[in-house]
């Protein structure tokens, strides 16, 4: 242990000693000297006075300490309790592993090199902008509903435009009485035989004869209601005793026009003309051509020079020229003008038929033709809108089907110049009443002519 200073040492500078030894004097730490200025010498420091009650100015006082025999035995140093260490885990030596023998040295290939893309085949119809649009399925589903838009608005629009170009006539009597305003509407449908608008071509193709005669071989009333329709056919022959008129009923056309025809009809009937439709002998034709001929069924065969007509019997399709031959025809027929009407009657509901084919619809050229036929030999009566050409044409075209009648005036003999008016009576009546449920099969045939006079019955 080091040695403290005022041990009792007698070589202890504390101790009055003067330390023998190389130890450093410590006395002035004890108020014995001053400590040594570094000078050799030491710094004269005045001696604290005993009672000056400065504890700063009291001198060290050195405490007594009990000798010590330097023979004892110093204290044993007590071990310090530790907690035991762990065995060490002995390793067990490892044999010596042999030199690896050395391998040769094996010189890899280089690896070759990558393969080239080949170039891909140019996409069918290309990589272009129409080549994507192909190829993309929402392309074609637009392109479908592009086609039907347009397919819708030119099934529309050709019959308006069209219909801008077809003329229109006065027909409403500018004298006398006319019948009151009556439920349904009733067309008069007139097919004159003028051939002012044929050329001289189309007059001989036709078989039409005389240029200068405006004669109506056809007369028609096509009355639609609330009940079937009726389609009724005039005969051409029946004389007529009026004072404003005198003679054959077809002659009334060309000795006034559409008005003297029309007070005509409404004067003998009793039934109130609301629309008039007059067809020229080129319409029919040009019609049947449109819809790509008609099918027609002669009872008998018909050749007639005059008319342009020679046809077998039984049902065969025809084209425009044989269709409007057929339904001029009469004077090789066994009940003349009586059965022409009612070949006049099949011809119009053969072209009914065609009409509402689909295919007439569908098919855009079809559809033109047929529209086109209109303004050159169709012609209406002031006052018809667009959609009233409409309806007429959809109302003739249901002529002949479902509960629909075809009838012809009831008349007295064949000769057709007179009616019979015990039953034209009650069916004129019926008409104007718009209850053609009314109308009976005896009072509609399809020649006009009474059962007991034809022996045998039909519908046209």
């Amino acid at each position: 242990m080091t040695d403290r200073p005022g041990s009792g040492r007698p070589d202890d500078p504390a101790n009055g000693g003067q330390g023998g030894s190389d130890r450093p004097d410590f006395g002035w730490l004890y108020g014995n000297r001053p400590p040594d200025d570094g000078r050799g010498g030491a710094e004269a420091r005045p001696e604290p006075r005993p009672d000056s009650g400065d504890p700063d100015h009291q001198a060290t006082v050195a405490m007594p300490v009990q000798p010590r025999d330097d023979r004892a035995a110093p204290e044993p140093t007590r071990p310090t309790q530790q907690a035991p260490r762990p065995e060490p885990t002995r390793v067990q030596p490892q044999p010596p592993r042999p030199a690896p023998t050395p391998q040769p040295v094996q010189h890899q290939p280089p690896p070759p090199p990558a393969p080239t893309p080949a170039a891909r085949p140019p996409r069918r119809g290309g990589g272009g902008f129409w080549a994507r649009r192909v190829r993309n399925p929402f392309f074609w589903v637009r392109m479908v509903v592009l086609v039907l838009v347009l397919w819708l608005v030119y099934t529309i629009a050709v019959p308006f435009i069209v219909w801008r170009s077809a003329d229109q006539v006065a027909y409403e009597p500018t004298d006398g009485d006319r019948p009151g305003d009556q439920d349904g509407t009733t067309y008069l449908l007139v097919g004159s035989d003028s051939r002012k608008d044929l050329t001289e071509e189309e007059r001989k193709e036709l078989s039409t004869g005389n240029p200068s005669s405006e004669l109506t071989d056809t007369i028609l009333l096509l009355h639609t209601g609330s009940g079937p329709s009726v389609l009724l056919s005039i005969p051409r022959d029946t004389i007529i005793d009026r004072p404003f008129f005198s003679g054959k009923i077809n002659g009334a056309y060309a000795r006034g026009g559409a008005p003297l025809l029309t007070r005509v009809v409404e004067t003998e009937t009793g039934i109130r003309v609301d629309e008039y439709v007059e067809i020229g002998l080129g319409g029919v034709a040009d019609v049947v051509d449109a819809v790509g001929g008609i099918e027609v069924c002669p009872r008998e065969r018909l050749k007639d020079k005059q008319a342009g007509l020679d046809i077998t019997k039984g049902c065969q399709e025809v084209d425009g020229t044989t269709a409007l031959a057929y339904s001029r025809s009469r004077k090789e027929s066994t009940f003349g003008d009586l059965e022409r009407v009612r070949r006049q009657r099949e011809v119009i509901g053969a072209i009914g038929d065609k009409v509402l084919s689909p295919w007439s619809v569908i098919n855009p050229v079809r559809w033109y033709r047929l529209n086109s036929a209109v303004p050159d030999f169709f012609r209406f009566g002031e006052g018809m809108s667009a959609i009233g050409a409409s309806k007429w044409a959809y109302a003739m075209t249901k002529t002949g089907s479902g509960d629909n009648r075809t009838c012809t005036v009831p008349v007295t003999d064949l000769s057709a110049n007179s009616w019979n008016r015990e039953l034209a009576d009650p069916l004129f009546q019926a008409i104007a009443d718009d209850d053609t449920e009314a109308i009976t099969d005896e009072q509609c045939t399809p020649n006009g002519i009474p059962v007991n006079l034809q022996g045998r019955r039909g519908n046209g």
